[in-house]
């Protein structure tokens, strides 16, 4: 059960992007779990994949084929094509040729992307039977469908959209993405796909999502685990009246904050839905020294499974966020300036239980669906903000009962 409101939004349609999707029966029948991207010849795309060692074949693809202007983008659910040696490359390839003969286009022109169960071979000949249903059904307002197509435990789509002006013309950008369990980005989300019909070369456009994933995707965790096929790209298929975008200028400021708000608001949908969740807490750590000094605490607060779990007992434990900060390795942190507060209640002051707090007060607080957890360290001007959410019995089931 999703944390708080969760409707898919009305999302209008990008021009020079269109989207497709069919059902190839990879690893279950009831929806689609296909889907193709299709943008114009004057597009540029930008992505950041995974850090994690054993990354999947798909993403190695994605890497080699981002360097020869990318036309389409060949998404699947239901299998992540990772751990899966060279007949995995040879897989991803094959279902990247394939869509390229149904379009007429290169092989190098396809991006491909896949989620799902580690460890099993890719079914290309599924893949390869289903693609031309795909393409045929090509379209500019697919995007629901889209969303769909590409989830896995997810228990709705996700889908964000904003409309900005630059120079009296107006910048669409819409949003997509999956993810549910396997949540601690390292340079990306499990899987996003971002496009607008913006004007901006790929260098600028690659700049701007590297600095809005860092702020956005690289803020959440579900359950510490960095997926092997974390991927986000973002397209601008240029065929919006505005100005092209150009470095240094108020138009990318507002363009760049646009694209940051749609990536933030995604985000926070993927740790809404987190597998099994009940709540959303919200990490905001101030008063670092420096930003790197702030996601420490967060994250380290934000991956704690007593931390978690008392959430999701509602349980006012605030033993468990003080140990936490404590083995956060901040070097010669002063105790006695760190302020520790569940949304305006204060747990901690003076280097142990704040003196005024209740637990009748902090019993409060966890009963909410929405929590933020407020650490101040004093010492420093730097704030981050991390998002999470708490382990139920549910993340247990899960995850235990993925592969059956």
């Amino acid at each position: 059960m999703a944390v708080g409101q969760t409707d898919f939004p009305v999302m209008p349609p990008i021009n020079g992007v269109q989207l497709g999707t069919t059902n190839a029966g990879i690893k279950q029948t009831e929806r689609d779990d296909l889907l193709v991207f299709q943008f114009s010849e004057i597009a540029t795309c930008a992505a950041v994949f995974t850090k994690n060692a054993f990354c999947a074949a798909p993403v190695n693809l994605a890497k080699e084929h981002l360097l020869h202007a990318p036309r389409w983008l060949l998404i699947n659910s239901g299998n992540a094509n990772a751990g899966t040696g060279e007949q995995g490359m040879n897989d991803a390839r094959q279902t990247c040729q394939n869509l390229a003969q149904i379009v007429g286009g290169q092989t190098q022109c396809v991006l491909p992307f896949s989620t799902g169960v580690i460890g099993q071979a890719l079914p290309v000949e599924k893949m390869t039977i289903a693609l031309p249903n795909a393409v045929a059904n090509l379209a500019e307002n697919n995007w629901e469908n889209a969303a769909r197509a590409i989830m896995t435990t997810d228990t709705f789509p996700k889908g964000v959209s904003k409309i900005i002006t630059l120079n009296g013309e107006n910048v669409t950008i819409n949003g997509i993405a999956k993810g549910a369990g396997m949540i601690c980005p390292n340079m990306a989300t499990l899987l996003s796909f971002i496009a607008t019909d913006a004007k901006i070369s790929q260098p600028l456009l690659q700049h701007c999502l590297k600095a809005t994933t860092e702020l956005s995707f690289n803020r959440i965790t579900v359950d510490g685990d960095t997926s092997t096929n974390d991927a986000c790209v973002l397209i601008a298929s240029g065929c919006s009246l505005a100005p092209e975008i150009i470095a240094d200028s108020e138009n990318y400021n507002i363009f760049a904050d646009a694209i940051l708000t749609v990536m933030k608001s995604l985000a926070e949908l993927i740790v809404r839905d987190g597998e099994g969740a009940t709540k959303l807490m919200r990490i905001v750590v101030s008063e670092a020294q420096n930003d790197e000094e702030a996601v420490q605490v967060a994250k380290t607060i934000a991956h704690s499974p007593l931390v978690k779990t008392a959430f999701f007992a509602s349980d006012p434990n605030w033993g468990r966020i003080l140990a936490a900060v404590g083995r956060a390795g901040v070097e010669a942190m002063e105790l006695e300036k760190i302020r520790i507060y569940l949304d305006n209640v204060c747990i901690v002051r003076d280097g142990g239980r704040a003196n005024d707090y209740t637990e009748e007060a902090g019993q409060n607080v966890m009963n909410q669906a929405e929590i933020t957890i407020d650490v101040r360290l004093g010492r420093g001007n730097c704030s981050q903000t991390v998002l999470t959410c708490d382990f139920s019995y549910d993340y247990v089931k899960i995850n235990a009962e993925y592969r059956t």
